[in-house]
């Protein structure tokens, strides 16, 4: 611009950001407990059989584990009195009422009784029998797991069956079988019962596997029946967001089954392992979700050996959590500009790193410490210092050079501009020598610079008016 017959030189502002990282949150101290209920291995010893009051007790044992106050794990023997006293009674009645012969009379006659005497209304997630008990709600698992107790109580062999969405059971008697859906008063040896069919779908939802898909379903001892309680327990916590309280049931869950002779999987019989494992991770997704990078870094050292110790085979997704935590936190630290605490906490975790990781996050923070030292550069010493620490850390490997290049191009763009400003304010005081000794400074540095070469153009012309 041109003030009067002179020209004025506009002084440059340089701005420039390199943005990196993500949000967090602090951590809060507590786990959730790794240890196995103290009832889960007494009742393990029930895979192979046990009577029907051990299975009674088994089945109130995990209706009633982890459903108390939030953060409640333990259910007590005393807990289970009263609904065991209801199952008591209902032994007596069968022993008294039946009066046929044949185990598949007393099969359709248990279910019969059952519908009479406790089942009022179906609900999907009501999978807890003493609830069943005291006020008839059930679902299919619930309801076989009483079919179960009562069916072995008066002598009947029973197993549970479990098909890709839902459960219920088969009774054996030497070489015939009845398979029995328990939710539905008609659901003994159900196949070609026409009253079965025009109800069961309406009212559960479900579809009736026969024997015969025996692809589409899978064989249950009385234990993994039961067992069913606790992962139907399990699902529902999370829904509601409670992963404390789901890790110990998938614990005690595990530690329930670890005996099993042939263990049955099927998508709604979960591995235990693989289930304590999803559970292990999804209570540490919870932290790191919630921004507690170093409460998960605790956890995963925590529950490390019990992941690990789950499943036959090394999971991934393990470590693979464990980087995010440590490169979440990182990047946080990184954008305090606590680049010190930074290298401190890559130290201390390092142990808990592949190489690869620990080499990445090394590069984060150098990368974003010469970021913020390229960012605050206020003189030529200052962009001096940063190219030196620029050219070490590009030495060293913890710079690419497209990264270092993109710095140094920041650098000399802001030095350019500086001998340009400086320039300027000479150039307008009318102070032509310093002036011309402040570019000559700059065309020595960067003698194709256009803007430099522009100013001194300027100058020139402004001496030969």
């Amino acid at each position: 611009m041109t003030h009067g017959n002179r020209v004025v030189i506009a002084a440059l502002i340089l701005v420039a950001g390199f943005p990196y990282g993500v949000n967090a949150q602090s951590p809060r101290q507590g786990f959730p407990s790794l240890v196995p209920d103290s009832r889960a291995r007494e009742f393990a010893g029930l895979e192979d059989g046990g009577s029907w009051d051990d299975l009674a007790e088994a089945a109130l044992w995990a209706s009633a584990l982890g459903m108390g106050a939030p953060g409640a794990v333990s259910a007590s023997r005393s807990a289970s009195r009263a609904p065991l006293d209801t199952l008591r009674q209902a032994v007596e009645e069968l022993r008294a009422g039946f009066t046929g012969t044949g185990a598949g009379a007393l099969g359709d006659y248990i279910l019969s009784y059952m519908h009479r005497k406790f089942l009022r209304s179906y609900s999907t997630r009501q999978t807890r029998l003493d609830t069943l008990l005291s006020n008839g709600t059930y679902n299919c698992v619930s309801s076989a797991a009483l079919y179960l107790i009562l069916a072995v109580s008066q002598g009947l062999e029973v197993r549970g069956v479990a098909t890709r969405d839902h459960a219920f059971v088969t009774v054996i008697q030497g070489e015939e079988s009845w398979d029995v859906e328990t939710t539905n008063l008609y659901g003994f040896d159900p196949g070609n019962r026409r009253e079965f069919h025009d109800q069961f779908g309406k009212l559960t939802g479900f579809a009736y596997v026969p024997a015969r898909n025996y692809r589409n379903r899978i064989e249950l001892s009385p234990l993994e029946l039961i067992s069913l309680i606790l992962h139907n327990h399990i699902a529902d916590l999370e829904r509601q967001g409670r992963y404390d309280v789901a890790v110990p049931l998938a614990v005690s869950r595990a530690s329930l089954l670890a005996e099993r002779k042939t263990p049955a999987v099927s998508d709604f019989f979960a591995d235990p392992g693989k289930d304590l494992r999803e559970r292990i991770l999804n209570y540490g997704a919870s932290l790191l979700n919630a921004g507690r990078e170093e409460e998960g870094l605790r956890w995963a050292v925590y529950a490390g050996p019990v992941f690990a110790g789950a499943g036959a085979q090394p999971d991934p997704r393990w470590q693979n959590y464990i980087n995010i935590l440590a490169s979440n936190r990182t990047i946080k630290l990184c954008r305090a500009g606590s680049f010190a605490e930074a290298r401190g906490f890559l130290a201390d975790t390092g142990s808990l790193l592949d190489p690869a990781e620990y080499r990445k996050l090394e590069i984060t923070i150098t990368d974003a410490e010469l970021t913020t030292l390229a960012n605050g550069v206020k003189q030529a010493a200052d962009a001096a210092h940063a190219a030196a620490r620029l050219d070490e850390a590009e030495s060293a490997g913890l710079l690419s050079a497209a990264r270092a290049g993109e710095l140094r191009n920041y650098l000399s763009l802001w030095l350019v501009t500086d001998f340009h400003n400086r320039f300027a304010a000479a150039f307008n005081r009318q102070d032509y020598s310093l002036a011309r000794s402040i570019l000559d400074e700059g065309l020595a540095e960067f003698p194709d610079n256009r803007r430099l070469r522009g100013d001194l153009s300027t100058l020139e012309r402004a001496l030969a008016r």
